[in-house]
């Protein structure tokens, strides 16, 4: 009997998450979920020095954050105010680690914010940043995954494109991408001790951006404050016992009403890799999931020859 409760419960949960699915793609209005975000005009268009609440998640990537860790490091900003906030887990081992190295250190204009979480929020991604989104008192907050680099001027070259603007949503028109890491490849490798390590960014390619995409999402502070992340929709505020797809993502941009406006912002860069370490092992199917995006970054790195990088 238990199991099959169980089951139910399982396939009511799909169904509902099928169902937001078939929503954002626009079939059913928004405004039925959630409150529409404040008009333009009540919002604030701030200028001169920003703050910028970045609001990151890690569950066994330690090897990963620490590079987006150490380029606020290497790299501090000197026009914003930042401030860094990172959902983790208690039994993530490796993140508490890196996470009180990193959180000693005084970096000029960045203010450390870590928020440990029960696991089974933290597999929610979207449960942490509605929290940060009601929370934050920055100007624009800055919704990203570990993997995601602020090299040199990125921070204070966002800061410009931001100033005086109201949209609810922007994102990088560009950003630098890696070659795909094998496990056991140096540079994961070099991030599994925690210290200031830094990429050759001579390896990474220039990707074309259009649309905010779950790492590239920055959003007005006076939206995130009143709209949260997906705070409406009762399945993505849900608990669960494994990392929850994002799907949420493309749900956060159908509640906006907007793909994101597309700003300069110098500097990004992302490290891919092969490894999902965050899900549960699931044999052969994983394995073939792991092959289709392979090929598919293939491909994509074929449209983008000719790319290049900024240093």
């Amino acid at each position: 009997m238990s199991d099959r409760i169980a089951s139910a419960g399982e396939l009511g949960y799909k169904l509902r998450l099928g169902a937001i699915w078939l929503a954002a793609s626009g079939l059913l209005p928004a405004r039925w979920f959630q409150t529409p975000p404040p008009p333009e005009s009540e919002r604030a268009a701030r200028t001169g020095r920003l703050h910028i609440e970045i609001v990151s998640h890690c569950w066994r990537y330690a090897h990963l954050m620490a590079y987006q860790l150490a380029s606020l490091v290497n790299h501090p900003p000197e026009d914003v105010s930042v401030t860094m906030t990172v959902f983790h887990a208690p039994e993530d081992a490796g993140t508490v680690r890196l996470l009180e190295y990193f959180g000693a250190m005084d970096v000029p204009n960045v203010t450390w914010n870590w928020q440990a979480r029960d696991r089974t929020r933290l597999f929610r991604r979207a449960i942490g940043r509605n929290e940060a989104a009601l929370a934050s008192r920055a100007d624009w907050v800055w919704f990203t995954d570990c993997d995601l680099i602020f090299h040199a001027g990125c921070l204070d070259g966002l800061g410009e494109s931001l100033q005086g603007r109201r949209e609810a949503l922007v994102f990088p028109d560009h950003e630098f991408c890696s070659p795909v890491y094998e496990p056991g490849d140096p540079v994961l490798e070099a991030g599994r001790e925690p210290h200031p390590v830094e990429i050759d960014t001579r390896s990474f390619v220039r990707q074309e951006r259009t649309r905010a995409t779950g790492p590239l999402q920055i959003t007005h502070g006076d939206v995130a404050r009143a709209c949260g992340y997906c705070k409406g929709i009762a399945v993505y505020q849900q608990p669960t016992d494994r990392w929850a797809k994002a799907q949420e993502d493309r749900a956060f941009r159908w509640l906006l009403d907007t793909g994101g406006v597309p700003i300069d912002v110098p500097s990004v860069y992302r490290i891919r890799h092969q490894a999902k370490g965050r899900y549960r092992k699931r044999g052969l199917n994983t394995r073939l999931r792991t092959r289709i995006r392979q090929a598919q970054l293939r491909v994509r790195e074929g449209d983008q020859e000719g790319g290049g990088t900024d240093s």
